[in-house]
């Protein structure tokens, strides 16, 4: 029983103390057997974490992997680990560079030269991804805050030469007062100055438009409206005497084809997206939940300079469902976990939209015989199958609606066909979705050399688990298509 004193600082006041009585022979003799133990239980404890941290550098996973599962996963070093083995090796990013001004001149050229067999008089579009698309300026770009009420349209006209051929002649309405930003903003022209016409905040913009220089001695002069254009604004049109239309066929192909410098970009986001999911596999530990994981995944790809578009992360029974639901985010990882992540970045303009079905590494020696566990291997090898014969489908002069059915097929004749829920893919670009839209019954579009699409198959098992695997392809003029993400699934711990 320890006595407790009193002394006193030098304020005088009381402090607790304690003392002790002196140890007999055999307390000192018991006190050197246990500072004994635990001398060598030390030596042990050094030893053990010796081997750790070995285990660790070795296989380039984060210390927190060898600890219990009873505590929380260590976030900020699974993280530093996502963006080390990321950061290893960044030589996709080498060939991708800025789409120079002369090709946005040339795609407004093209498109000029698609509304004069249309026999329309002028293009017209609001800042989105088709104003990105021909003007370099997104919607952000214009209006940070979000888009006005007050139209800021650019037209694209065809005009044509002596000689016959059709170029672009490129001007714009702008609301007076933002004039002089709509000149700062730098968008490619061939013009000294841009063409632009203003309207006062009491005018009807609509009817200047109609009575300005463009459109002089015209009657109903046809413009074809950009599908992303405001509904009231096309309203607005029509009712100041202009006859709209939609779309062309012509049209749409302007977009869908892609430069060889549109090529290099989508090469690299989609490539750099897929390894970023393949940098922080190795590092993910049991605990971790989808909202962590998805936050770790934002970061990385933040590290090189990506921008964030979407991030979707699914465990087991949440991947049933394609996009996922309100109730995902808090169920956490383990070793059986099927995870499901759909991704998708901007980089230089240009959008990623990848998809990734894996399992994380288990410790050596742990056996997998549960059903569950068999049937998760079996469905990811006939989802990466039906993949295989889609892309071998991706040829010029097939239909949208056959690369959609080769893929199909495989899965339904695996017995899985109910659960393969959505389209094959869809074209991408600036866009993650534009069209043509790979789909069972779009018999109409036939795929063209320079095209991109996803092909995204999946099977999900409502209650189970979903499996997905989603990759770019490039159609080619001759042979199969290219593989824009660098490396197709190999397995489920290699995704």
């Amino acid at each position: 029983m320890m006595d407790y004193h009193i002394i006193k600082d030098e304020k005088g006041v009381s402090l607790p103390t304690t003392t002790s009585p002196q140890p007999s022979q055999t307390e000192a003799s018991q006190r050197r057997s246990t500072s004994s133990k635990r001398f060598r239980i030390s030596i042990f404890t050094i030893l053990f974490l010796t081997a750790l941290v070995f285990f660790k550098n070795a296989h380039n996973v984060p210390f927190s992997l060898c600890t219990s599962h009873h505590h929380r996963p260590n976030v900020a070093q699974v993280q530093q680990c996502s963006i080390d083995n990321f950061k290893s090796d960044l030589s996709f990013l080498d060939p991708a560079q800025p789409i120079q001004p002369a090709e946005f001149l040339l795609r407004r050229d093209r498109l000029a030269q698609a509304l004069a067999a249309n026999n329309v008089d002028a293009f017209v579009l609001e800042p989105g991804y088709t104003f990105q698309y021909y003007g370099n300026i997104s919607q952000q770009d214009w209006e940070p805050w979000e888009p006005e009420e007050r139209p800021f349209l650019m037209l694209i006209m065809p005009q044509t030469s002596s000689d016959g051929s059709v170029s672009a002649k490129t001007a714009f309405l702008s609301p007076h007062f933002e004039e002089g930003r709509v000149r700062m903003l730098g968008i490619p022209s061939r013009d000294e100055e841009l063409d632009i016409v203003i309207w006062e905040e009491h005018w009807n913009p609509y009817t200047t438009l109609l009575q300005s220089r463009l459109f002089s001695g015209k009657q109903a002069p046809t413009l074809m409206a950009d599908e992303e254009i405001r509904d009231y604004i096309v309203r607005g049109l029509d009712a100041a005497g202009f006859r709209t239309v939609g779309l062309s066929p012509e049209a749409e192909l302007v977009r869908q084809l892609k430069t060889p410098a549109e090529v290099e970009l989508l090469r690299a986001v989609n490539t750099g997206t897929v390894a970023a999911v393949r940098a922080m596999r190795p590092c993910l530990v049991p605990g971790l939940t989808e909202n962590e994981v998805t936050s770790i995944l934002d970061r990385t790809m933040l590290s090189i300079g990506f921008g964030l578009f979407f991030n979707i992360v699914l465990f087991e029974e949440h991947g049933a469902l394609p996009h996922g639901g309100f109730v995902t985010g808090d169920k956490k990882l383990t070793y059986d976990t099927m995870v499901v992540i759909d991704v998708g970045a901007h980089y230089l303009g240009y959008s990623s939209d990848i998809c990734r079905s894996f399992m994380i590494d288990a410790p050596p020696r742990t056996t997998h015989s549960d059903p569950l566990r068999v049937e998760k291997e079996n469905v990811w090898r006939i989802v990466l199958d039906a993949q295989t014969a889609a892309a071998k489908a991706m040829k010029p002069n097939n239909t949208a609606a056959s690369v959609d059915i080769a893929a199909r097929t495989v899965i339904e004749n695996a017995g899985y066909g109910y659960g393969f829920t959505h389209r094959l893919g869809h074209g991408i670009g600036i866009k993650a979705h534009e069209s043509p839209y790979l789909n069972k019954w779009n018999t109409g579009s036939l795929l063209q050399p320079g095209m991109t699409f996803t092909n995204e198959p999946g099977i999900y098992l409502e209650n189970k688990f979903g499996v997905r695997h989603e990759d770019i392809y490039l159609v080619k003029e001759h042979g199969e298509a290219e593989l824009l993400t660098g490396q197709r699934a190999r397995g489920m711990y290699e995704p």
